[in-house]
C-alpha cells in the first residue's frame, strides 16, 4: 500500500509503504491506553490523599485541578513557542515528540516516591502537574500522528481504535489501581499515621502505607521509560519540517479548526460533567448507595469503549459492509459482557445481571445509529449528538431509574466524539497540523470549567435533575459542528 499522506511545502513527503503501519499504530495506541489508565488513577488518589493529609473535599479535588490544569498551561506554552519560534513538533518530528512526552511523564511518576515518603501534599500536586505536562505533549503529538498513519479518509477509524484502548484503560484503572494502592502494595512498609498519631485506615479497615502509591507509580515510571525506548528503536515514520517552519498562529485562519476547538471544549466539558455527577445523581433520583452506583458508573465509561471499537470498525475501509455489521454486533455484545464480568467479580457476585439489562436497549440503538451514520465522521457526530440531547431531555422529564438509565446510555454515544471532532478539525491543515492539535488539546480545559458551571446550577436549583440543561447546550453545539461547523473554510 503506497500512501503519500504527508505532502506540503513545509513538511517532508513520506511514502508510508516503506513502513509497517500496523506496528506503528500498535506502538502509538499503547500510549493511549497508558494515559487513559493513569488519568483514571486520579479517582483512586483522591480518597488516598484525603485520608493521608486529612483534607476537605475542595482540597482533595486539587488533584484534578493540578492534573487538568497542566493540559491547559502546557498547551498555552506550546502555542506561545509555536507562535514565536515555530511549531516544536514539526521541527523535531512526531516520533521525538512522543519520546520527550513519555520521559517527562516518567519523571512525574517518579516524584510520587518522595511525595509519599515526606508526606508533602504540594509534592503530590507537583508530581501530577509534571505527569500531565508529559501527557499534554503526548496528546499534541499522538492524535495527529495516528491520523497521519494511513489514508486520510480512514483517520477517524484509527483514532476511534486508539481511543477505544484509552477507554479500556479508564475502565480497568479503578479496579486495578484500587487493588494496588489499598491492598497489594499497602501491605508493604509501616502504616502511615495521622496528626494524632493513629494509624490511617481504609474504609475496609486496612492500614494505608506510603508504598501504596510509591510502588505503583514507580512501576508506571519504568513502563514509560520502556515505551520511550521501544519508540526510539521502532522504525516509525519520522515526519519533520523540510524547510523553515512558519511562525505565528496561522492555524487559526481555518474556521473549521476554530469551531473544532470550541467543540472539544464542549465535548470534554459535557462528558466529564455527566460522569462527575452520576453517583450523586443516582443517590438523588433512586437512593442508590455509592458502592452500587460505582458499578453502574462502569457502564457509562465502558459504553465509550464499546462505541469506540464500533467506530473503528464502522469508519474503516477494511471488509465488506455485511462483515462490518456482524463484527460490530459481536464486539458490542462481547464487550458489554466483559464489563459486566469485571463488575460481577469486583462485587463478589452481588451485582445481578437484571440490574444492567436495560443497557441492551442502548446497545441496539447505538448499533442502528452507527449504520445510519454510514461511516461518515461528520454525519455520525451529528446523529450521536442529537441522540445525547434526546437522552438528556429524557432524564429531565422523567424520574427514578428511567432518568438514571437515560444518562447511563450517553456513554455509548460519547464514544466517537473526540476522534471525529479531532480529525474533522485538523483536516487539510498541512504544516499547521500539530499547531492545530495543540489548540485542540488546550480545549480540554472544558473538563475543568463546565462541571463547575453545572454544579453551580445544581446548587441554585437544589438538585442535579435540571442542571443537565448545561450539558444539553454543549451537545447542541456538537450537533452544529457535525452539521455545518466542520466544513473546511479558510478565514
Amino acid at each position: 500500500m503506497a500512501i503519500q499522506s504527508v505532502s506540503s511545502s513545509n513538511t517532508q513527503q513520506i511514502d508510508l509503504s516503506k513502513y509497517n503501519l500496523r506496528l506503528s499504530l500498535i506502538v502509538v495506541t499503547s500510549l493511549f491506553f497508558m494515559w487513559g489508565f493513569i488519568t483514571c488513577m486520579n479517582d483512586i488518589l483522591i480518597p488516598f490523599v484525603r485520608k493521608v493529609f486529612e483534607l476537605g473535599r475542595f482540597e482533595s479535588l486539587l488533584v484534578q485541578f493540578a492534573f487538568f490544569g497542566a493540559y491547559f498551561i502546557g498547551s498555552v506554552v506550546y502555542i506561545i513557542i509555536s507562535t514565536k519560534k515555530g511549531d516544536p513538533i514539526v521541527k523535531i518530528g512526531y516520533k521525538n515528540g512522543l519520546i520527550i512526552g513519555l520521559l517527562v511523564s516518567a519523571v512525574g511518576c517518579a516524584l510520587f516516591y518522595p511525595a509519599a515518603h515526606f508526606k508533602v501534599y504540594g509534592l503530590f500536586l507537583s508530581a501530577l502537574f509534571i505527569l500531565a505536562l508529559g501527557f499534554t505533549l503526548l496528546q499534541i503529538a499522538a492524535n495527529p500522528y495516528v491520523a497521519i498513519l494511513g489514508k486520510p479518509e480512514t483517520a477517524s477509524s484509527r483514532l476511534n481504535l486508539s481511543q477505544a484502548f484509552n477507554s479500556f484503560g479508564t475502565t480497568i484503572a479503578p479496579i486495578i489501581g484500587g487493588y494496588f494502592i489499598f491492598k497489594l502494595f499497602a501491605q508493604w512498609g509501616s502504616p502511615l499515621l495521622n496528626k494524632m498519631g493513629a494509624v490511617i485506615l481504609t474504609d475496609a479497615g486496612t492500614a494505608i502505607t506510603a508504598n501504596g502509591v510509591q510502588a505503583p507509580y514507580l512501576i508506571f515510571s519504568v513502563i514509560f521509560i520502556i515505551l520511550a525506548l521501544i519508540i526510539k528503536v521502532t522504525r516509525l515514520p519520522e515526519i519533520t519540517a523540510a524547510h523553515e517552519v512558519v511562525k505565528g498562529s496561522g492555524a487559526l485562519k481555518y474556521r473549521h479548526l476554530v469551531l473544532g476547538i470550541v467543540a472539544i471544549f464542549m465535548y470534554v466539558g459535557g462528558e466529564v460533567s455527566i460522569g462527575s455527577v452520576l453517583i450523586n445523581y443516582m443517590k438523588e433520583m433512586a437512593n442508590i448507595p455509592e458502592m452500587e452506583a460505582k458499578s453502574f458508573l462502569a457502564f457509562y465509561w465502558g459504553g465509550a469503549m464499546i462505541g469506540r471499537f464500533l467506530g473503528a470498525i464502522s469508519l474503516s475501509d477494511k471488509g465488506s459492509k455485511p462483515m462490518k455489521m456482524i463484527g460490530m454486533a459481536l464486539i458490542s455484545v462481547s464487550t458489554y459482557l466483559i464489563i459486566y464480568g469485571a463488575v460481577y467479580l469486583e462485587t463478589n457476585g452481588s451485582f445481578a445481571f437484571s440490574k444492567i439489562a436495560p443497557f441492551i436497549i442502548f446497545l441496539v440503538v447505538n448499533y442502528l445509529f452507527f449504520i445510519l451514520g454510514n461511516a461518515k465522521p461528520a454525519r455520525t457526530l451529528l446523529l450521536f449528538s442529537l441522540v445525547v440531547v434526546a437522552l438528556l431531555l429524557g432524564t429531565i422529564v422523567t424520574s427514578g431509574m428511567t432518568a438514571i438509565w437515560m444518562v447511563l446510555g450517553i456513554g455509548l454515544f460519547n464514544s466517537i466524539m473526540w476522534s471525529n471532532i479531532f480529525t474533522l478539525a485538523i483536516k487539510d491543515l498541512g504544516k499547521y497540523t500539530s499547531q492545530g492539535s495543540s489548540y485542540l488539546v488546550m480545549a480540554i480545559l472544558g473538563g475543568a470549567l463546565v462541571p463547575l458551571l453545572m454544579g453551580y446550577v445544581a446548587d441554585m436549583l437544589n438538585g442535579y435533575h435540571f442542571s443537565f440543561i448545561i450539558a444539553i447546550i454543549c451537545y447542541l453545539y456538537l450537533a452544529f459542528y457535525g452539521w455545518k461547523g466542520h466544513e473546511v473554510k479558510e478565514s
